[in-house]
């Protein structure tokens, strides 16, 4: 089911305790350890999966079924003026636990830091922009 050195592995299986908020057959739901606001909470899947790549459209599916469970229950309980769902694959995209996870971050005008959405833009002629359409509305 999972990989013995995973720590989210052991996590989303309870072989360590966590502030669970949900769990089910599919996944546990814990308090991020390390929050970037009240509430921040992380969906974990019980069974290994390195990252989106490797998860399989059902098990997603359920994933952000529950996503839109907590996220009512965090707007219900906490009041967050916003809520930021993240996903990171990979290390380029700042993965740093390589076991799929998904954070539900509220979001409060009030907070100090909510630089999360500040990214370099790009720029692609529109000629790059078919290109790169047409090469993924092939797969």
């Amino acid at each position: 089911m999972g990989k013995d050195d995973c720590i989210f592995c052991k996590i989303a299986n309870g072989e360590i305790p966590s502030a669970t908020v949900y769990e089910d057959s599919i996944c546990r739901v814990i308090l991020d350890v390390n929050p970037a606001n009240k509430g921040h909470a992380l969906i974990i899947p019980k069974e290994h999966y390195d990252d989106i790549y490797s998860m399989d459209a059902d098990t997603a599916s359920k994933i952000f079924t529950i996503a839109t469970e907590v996220a009512k229950a965090q707007k219900a309980e906490l009041n967050p003026d916003g809520l930021n769902i993240i996903q990171n694959n990979g290390a380029a995209a700042g993965q740093t636990v390589f076991h799929f996870h998904m954070h539900l971050i509220p979001r409060y005008q009030s907070a100090k830091n909510n630089d999360i959405l500040m990214w370099s833009h790009e720029n692609f002629s529109d000629e790059e922009m078919a290109q790169i359409r047409d090469s993924l509305s092939q797969n």
